[in-house]
C-alpha cells in the first residue's frame, strides 16, 4: 500500500480530509521530499501547494497529488480553500504537535472548514517501516559507519571537539550523506560525563574518552550511532564503565523483539548497569525509534509499557556517566522482527585506543 493510500484510509467519517504541514508527513505522504509546501487529502483527490521555488521540483517528483503553484493572489488559504470546496470537505484534520500556536489560528480563521486535532493517526503508520524505508536507513547506517572509520584515524592530541566534529561532517556527507540526521554530540575528557555536550575549543588529550553521536542523513531518512573510544590510553575505571555499557547493550538487544514492552527492553539494560554500581549514573532511556526523525515513537525506553511491533527500527543506546569525571555511551540502530532483532550498525564496539 502506497503511503498515500493509508493516509486516505484515515478519512472514516470523524475527518473527511487531512492538512498536512509538517515536512515529515508531506515527505511521507508524497514520498519525496519538498523543503515547504502544504498538502491535502481526500478520498476524492489530494493536492499539494508549494511556491516558484520547488514547483518544478514537485511536479517531476510528486506521485498522487495534484501540484499547484503558491503565489500572488493564489496563497495557501486561497489554494486550500479551493480544495475544500472542489472535494466536498467538511472536516480537516491537522497535525496539533507540529502547528504554532499562530500557523493554527491563521488557519482556523481563514479555512471553510473545521479543524480537529489528528496527529496521532497521521503519525501512526511511520512506527513499522516498509521494506524500501528500510533499505534508505541501511543506507544511511552504512555511510554513517563509514564516516567512523574515517575519522577515528584523524583523532589525535592536540585537536579541539570543534575541529573533530568538522571532521566528522565533512566524512559523513564524503561517504554519501544526503545531510545530517541531527547536529553531532562530540565531547572529550570530563566533557563526556554530559550526555547532549556540545563541541567547543577544549583540546584533546592523552588519556581522554572522546564520544560521537552522530548520523547521516539519507533521502530523509537518519541514522544514529555512539561510539566511545580512548585517546592514548584508558585507566581500569575507564574500562569497567565502558565494558558494563557494553554488556548493557548486547543483553538488551538479545531480549529485544516484537511483542516485548520497551520499558521491559529499557529495564534488561538498566538491571545490568546496577548491578555493576552504577544504576544512578544512567538517566536517559535505553534507546528510540527513528526513521524521517531521529526521534519518534515508539521507543524501547521506562516510559513506554507497550509491546513494540515488528519493523520499528530504534536506537541501543545504554550510558553512563560520571560527573566531573568521564562519561561512556555505546548507541546502534536496530530493527526489530518477530523473532528478535537486527543490528545494522556495522562499526566495531569493542573499546578502542587510539
Amino acid at each position: 500500500m502506497k503511503n498515500l493510500d493509508k493516509y486516505v484510509s484515515l478519512l472514516d467519517g470523524e475527518v473527511d480530509g487531512l492538512l498536512l504541514t509538517s515536512r515529515y508527513s508531506r515527505h511521507y505522504g508524497a514520498e519525496f521530499d519538498i523543503a515547504e509546501g502544504v498538502a491535502i487529502v481526500t478520498r476524492q483527490g489530494s493536492r499539494y501547494f508549494t511556491d516558484s521555488r520547488y514547483i518544478e521540483s514537485a511536479q517531476n517528483n510528486l506521485k498522487g497529488f495534484e501540484v499547484l503553484e503558491i503565489g500572488r493572489g493564489n496563497g495557501y488559504y486561497k489554494r486550500i480553500n479551493d480544495a475544500i470546496a472542489d472535494f466536498g470537505v467538511t472536516t480537516l484534520g491537522y497535525e496539533e504537535a507540529y502547528l504554532t500556536a499562530a500557523e493554527l489560528m491563521g488557519y482556523e480563521k481563514n479555512l471553510n472548514a473545521k479543524l480537529v486535532p489528528f496527529n496521532k493517526p497521521i503519525y501512526s503508520f511511520r512506527g513499522v517501516k516498509e521494506e524500501w524505508e528500510l533499505k534508505l536507513m541501511r543506507k544511511a547506517q552504512a555511510i554513517t559507519d563509514k564516516a567512523f572509520a574515517e575519522v577515528v584515524t584523524r583523532i589525535k592530541p592536540g585537536m579541539t571537539e570543534l575541529e573533530l566534529q568538522a571532521e566528522l561532517i565533512y566524512c559523513m556527507y564524503k561517504n554519501g550523506g544526503t545531510g545530517l540526521a541531527f547536529d553531532p554530540i562530540v565531547v572529550s575528557g570530563p566533557n563526556t560525563s554530559l550526555p547532549h555536550g556540545v563541541a567547543g575549543e577544549r583540546v584533546i588529550q592523552e588519556g581522554d574518552f572522546v564520544t560521537m553521536d552522530f548520523g547521516a542523513s539519507y533521502q530523509g531518512y537518519c541514522s544514529d550511532m555512539t561510539r566511545t573510544v580512548a585517546v592514548g590510553f584508558a585507566t581500569d575505571e575507564m574500562k569497567q564503565v565502558y565494558n558494563t555499557v557494553l554488556e548493557a547493550q548486547l543483553a538488551a538487544i538479545a531480549a529485544t523483539k516484537a511483542g516485548v514492552s520497551g520499558k521491559d527492553i529499557d529495564a534488561v539494560a538498566r538491571k545490568v548497569i546496577a548491578d555493576a554500581g552504577y544504576g544512578d549514573y544512567f538517566g536517559h532511556g535505553y534507546g528510540h525509534s527513528l526513521g524521517l526523525e531521529i526521534h519518534e515513537s515508539p521507543s524501547p525506553s521506562a516510559g513506554n509499557p507497550d509491546p513494540m511491533p515488528a519493523g520499528a527500527v530504534c536506537s541501543a543506546e545504554p550510558g553512563i556517566y560520571l560527573p566531573g569525571k568521564f562519561g561512556v555511551r555505546i548507541e546502534d540502530v536496530t530493527i526489530i522482527h518477530e523473532d528478535g532483532c537486527e543490528d545494522i550498525t556495522a562499526s566495531p564496539k569493542n573499546l578502542m585506543i587510539l
